[in-house]
């Protein structure tokens, strides 16, 4: 049973290599490489950020924090914050903890606190804080607020991260939250809205995340209850009923979570500032018309109970990103290029037809497909590299 709260050992990480090369993975814990630079070998793991010894939550954000030039969404509807809550209320205990990215001017931080709720509001703008504390101030301990950018957490650059950056590690441990197993759950439920400009780059990172163990996910099963554009929320769900959607962010998503979709809304919903608390226009017809889409991303508790682990999790990526490539190839003729395990024989493991596209295979079937690959023992070396992706989040 994988703990989150063990730190997982550095080892290679196949999206941060940046050269082409060919290489193959022994049993997911050994590589060989050929052409590939001892430097370019730098797992997720490698780096820890440092923090500054004396860094306070209000103290100016460092060169790592780019956020002048940010716009971010806020709920200023009432209704909608009442709505929210009903929504996120479920099951919940009263006094259950709920983390609020970017709260803004405080709409739907006040709803929560009116259920009954502890809420832990990380604002990432200044001109909010004040008047967020002085709400704080009036709830009898109920309501924290932190400098901080939820969506920002743990970042992988090089240096000194002070506030609103800052680890997961600092943050828990500030609000005094050790770690979870992963099967029992994470008490805790956060609820937030995706960064405009960054909101594919962000389902990534929370993916790695997840499937790695690390940043929030390191604590625990945490449930995430985002707003996404209706975009990206239709490719987050996309199966090979919607082949024009469907990729392998789709993929990672729906083997990693129970993904929900709560509620549909207009953009007219949300206010849209720029840094400083300043109320911005939106500017454009097609922003006026997109809806955005309340989604609850809850970690299957069963995630890692089989091959699939956050040690091989970035093989299972590298995988699904190489077949998504070419769509609508034949799998048959992918398989080469993954494993030098014979293609026939795999597509007879999976018990797929040697005909099948890579569209036709549903998020259950590549997880069969891995796992196959994974657990041959008819070959010492499970999966070939012909070039590698560039990464994601870089």
């Amino acid at each position: 049973m994988w703990v989150p709260g063990a730190r997982i050992p550095s080892r290679l990480t196949l999206s941060a290599f940046t050269r082409a090369g060919r290489f193959c993975v022994v049993n997911s814990v050994a590589a060989r490489w050929k052409d590939v630079p001892a430097e370019n070998c730098r797992g997720l793991y490698d780096f820890h950020p440092q923090l500054e010894s004396d860094v306070g939550f209000v103290k100016a954000s460092s060169r790592l924090y780019k956020s002048r030039s940010e716009t971010k969404r806020y709920v200023t509807s009432p209704r909608l914050a009442e709505t929210m809550v009903r929504m996120l209320r479920g099951k919940r205990k009263a006094g259950q903890l709920i983390l609020e990215c970017n709260p803004g001017p405080g709409i739907l931080t006040r709803a929560l606190l009116e259920s009954g709720a502890r809420v832990v509001a990380l604002e990432s703008d200044k001109s909010f804080i004040p008047e967020l504390k002085s709400l704080g101030n009036s709830v009898n301990g109920r309501l924290e607020v932190i400098y901080c950018d939820f969506f920002k957490l743990d970042p992988r650059s090089h240096g000194i991260v002070t506030p609103p950056v800052m680890t997961s590690d600092m943050l828990f441990q500030y609000l005094g939250m050790k770690a979870h197993p992963w099967k029992k759950g994470f008490p805790l439920k956060v609820v937030g809205i995706l960064p405009v400009k960054t909101e594919r780059n962000t389902l990534w990172k929370i993916l790695h995340d997840l499937y790695s163990c690390s940043s929030v996910y390191k604590f625990g099963r945490a449930e995430l209850n985002l707003f996404i554009s209706e975009k990206e929320c239709r490719k987050l769900t996309a199966n090979p009923q919607t082949p024009g959607l469907y990729q392998s962010l789709s993929v990672l998503g729906q083997i990693a979570c129970g993904i929900k979709v709560l509620c549909t809304e207009p953009s007219s919903s949300f206010d849209m500032y720029t840094i400083k608390g300043q109320l911005e226009r939106q500017r454009h017809r097609e922003s006026l018309e997109q809806n955005l889409c309340f989604i609850q991303l809850t970690p299957h508790r069963n995630l890692f109970s089989g091959t699939l682990t956050p040690f091989n999790y970035d093989v299972f990526f590298h995988m699904l990103r190489q077949c998504f490539m070419k769509r609508n190839a034949k799998l048959i003729d992918h398989l080469p290029s993954l494993s030098p395990i014979d293609a026939v024989h795999i597509l007879k493991q999976i018990k797929k037809h040697k005909d099948v596209r890579v569209i036709d295979m549903y998020p259950e079937d590549f997880q069969r497909l891995f796992e196959t690959i994974e657990c041959s023992k008819d070959d010492t070396c499970k999966w070939l590299y012909d070039e590698f992706m560039e990464d994601t989040l870089s």
